[in-house]
């Protein structure tokens, strides 16, 4: 996984979404199936993903499956981008 990458997706969710901007979270840390983000969050997640890298997230990627952990997002993120 590209460090910067995780870098910002780490600090949009900590500052904008769990507005605890010193807080770490591991590349493996599930965010949602522990419940640390919500459904509302997701989309919000999405469409910064969407603005910030370039890629486009479909509706039924927006899921635990797809979306749980900073690796899982990274690796979605880097796929789309070497389309």
């Amino acid at each position: 996984m590209n460090d910067s990458m995780f870098s910002v997706l780490e600090q949009y969710i900590a500052s904008r979404i769990l507005k605890q901007p010193n807080r770490k979270i591991n590349p493996t840390e599930s965010i949602i199936s522990s419940g640390l983000i919500d459904s509302f969050s997701l989309v919000d997640l999405a469409l910064f993903v969407e603005d910030t890298f370039g890629v486009r997230i479909d509706d039924s990627e927006l899921n635990a499956q797809t979306f749980d952990t900073l690796t899982q997002l990274a690796s979605l993120i880097e796929t789309r981008q070497n389309k």
